[in-house]
């Protein structure tokens, strides 16, 4: 199957510092290669910082690499970036999506022309958006008086507007209510089902966005790829593994529970409402569970419940990092 977008060894150096004393030098991307087949949905998976949105950016002719090469349904994202801007589209997830004076309608027809579509083809496209989004009642409403949800419902919308060959989605869900998201979840769905000549490229720290969404994923740590497979290929490597989720009263500083021997990685979460804490914790072995209660009662944590849920593609994060994603 053809590949629709490609990077090859793909690095990005940023350096900060007026004099080559105080230069700092940071490697956003490390050594990237990866190949996105032609109708598939493929889903970069990382915490913020991993290099996901300097990826987006050099695949959108935004940045260039400082070394290796990229590709865009075959043409070089540097040398034939004129191209490569005609085929694509993106969306970022919390940026202001247009104009505040003019109206959401208004908005989606000023981008419309921007790609030059011809103006029947344009008025049906911005209705049809207009009401997949559930915006079609506040298309006469100026941007500027728009919840945040709902700029990013209309960013949404101005992402197809185009009918992109390739679709880059950086954090697309990012300030969307829970159903707002499902909703956007499955129209992306549903727009690369229904053309399997499309391709999309979504960034995501939302471990579920990406396993409902995605044929495949690549997990980003520190610039670099460390794993990329199906969602249940990922999952899979960790069954082997035992998962354990200790929810404890309080808070704390879990980090010392990594010493106990057999432990692979783990994360935690303090729930403030309810002033608990998730722990969740790889383990070699099921008997290490007994010396991670141990540790936790030695220290003073009451411990509610230990569950061991079905794996998920945090805790393959875990596994291969030794911690979680936020």
């Amino acid at each position: 199957m053809e590949n629709s977008v490609e990077t090859r060894n793909v690095s990005r150096i940023f350096k900060s510092g007026k004099t080559e004393r105080s230069t700092r030098v940071v490697k956003a991307l490390d050594d990237v290669s990866i190949s996105i087949r032609r109708g598939e949905l493929f889903g970069l998976l990382g915490p913020n910082g991993a290099g996901k949105t300097t990826l987006i950016k050099i695949l959108c002719t935004l940045l260039l690499p400082t070394s290796g090469s990229a590709y865009v349904r075959g043409h070089d994202v540097v040398k034939d970036a004129g191209h490569v801007r005609k085929i694509i589209n993106m969306v970022t997830g919390g940026e202001t999506p247009g104009y505040g004076i003019l109206t959401v309608a208004e908005n989606l027809w000023f981008f419309s022309q921007l790609y030059g579509i011809r103006g029947d083809i344009a008025k049906r496209r911005v209705t049809e958006l207009l009401d997949t989004v559930g915006l079609s009642d506040e298309s006469a409403t100026r941007m500027n008086r728009l919840s945040s949800g709902m700029k990013q419902r209309m960013n949404v919308a101005r992402g197809f507007i185009n009918d992109p060959e390739v679709l880059f989605l950086d954090e697309p869900t990012l300030g969307l209510d829970v159903l707002s998201a499902k909703h956007i979840r499955g129209y992306i769905r549903n727009w690369v089902n229904k053309q399997p000549e499309k391709t999309v490229l979504l960034t995501t720290h939302y471990m579920a966005e990406a396993d409902e969404l995605c044929d495949r994923v690549g997990i980003i740590h520190e610039g670099r790829i460390v794993a990329c497979d199906k969602p249940s290929s990922l999952k899979a490597m960790v069954r082997d593994r035992t998962v354990f989720q200790f929810n404890v009263a309080g808070s704390g500083d879990y980090e010392r529970l990594k010493a106990v021997k057999g432990v692979v990685g783990l994360s935690w979460t303090h729930h403030i409402e309810s002033d608990t804490s998730t722990l969740k914790v790889v383990l070699s072995d099921q008997a290490v569970a007994s010396d991670i209660e141990s540790a936790l009662r030695a220290s003073g944590s009451r411990i509610l419940s230990v569950t061991t849920p079905e794996p998920t593609l945090e805790d393959v994060f875990i596994h291969l990092v030794g911690k979680g994603l936020e």
